[in-house]
């Protein structure tokens, strides 16, 4: 299980905290619009973001350290190798962000719309993903040894090239999911495998008759 965002007294931030190289520590973000902005280096150190947008903003190397993001739209955001560590994300819309190449350490994702979110070379350790929507995912060379997906909806999400021996998947979708080969040393429910049948049938060119 990941370890939980440890925060403190926060104080009202402002959105010159998106600077760049930029350290906001100890902020609360709340119904905030920053989308669409763009900084290099910006750290975040046990802030919260309640109703903000970063709706197309794009982040290179962003570090979320101790965070807890809610109810907030972060649609097409671009983070370029960013760290999370100690981070939980509920109840946010990340369609089409992007988390390439990142390091996410003792993260949580909760009931977040996640479609089309790119993971791809991502480092995910202690990771755990429950009831979100991940339809087209983009996890292609990612580590996910120690990711764990719960009640997930991962219907079309491609797995090329992951590394997945160790991963968890209970309770979900994963009809026509790409790169089912890279699921080797998955643990998978009893239940979901039935979803799995043709496409593994796909892969090792197998005919299913009847």
């Amino acid at each position: 299980m990941p370890v939980e965002p440890r925060l403190r007294s926060l104080t009202p931030a402002a959105s010159s905290a998106l600077e760049h190289e930029a350290l906001a520590r100890g902020q609360s973000f709340t119904a905030l619009d920053l989308s669409g902005l763009d900084a290099d280096a910006v750290e975040f150190e046990q802030c919260e973001f309640d109703r903000t947008t970063l709706a197309g903003t794009a982040l290179d190397q962003p570090r979320f350290t101790d965070c807890v993001v809610a109810s907030s739209d972060w649609a097409n955001v671009r983070l370029t190798k960013p760290a999370l560590l100690r981070v939980r994300l509920s109840d946010v819309r990340l369609t089409g962000a992007a988390f390439t190449a990142g390091t996410l350490r003792d993260v949580t994702f909760a009931e977040c719309r996640a479609d089309l979110t790119a993971f791809r070379f991502a480092s995910l350790a202690a990771v755990r993903l429950t009831a979100c929507n991940l339809t087209g995912a983009d996890f292609t060379g990612a580590d996910l040894r120690r990711a764990e997906f719960v009640s997930c909806d991962l219907t079309g999400a491609q797995f090329s090239n992951a590394q997945c021996a160790g991963t968890v998947f209970e309770a979900c979708e994963l009809s026509g999911i790409g790169g089912v080969t890279s699921l080797s040393g998955a643990t998978i429910a009893a239940d979901d495998l039935a979803a799995l049948s043709h496409t593994f049938a796909r892969a090792l060119g197998i005919t299913i008759a009847g």
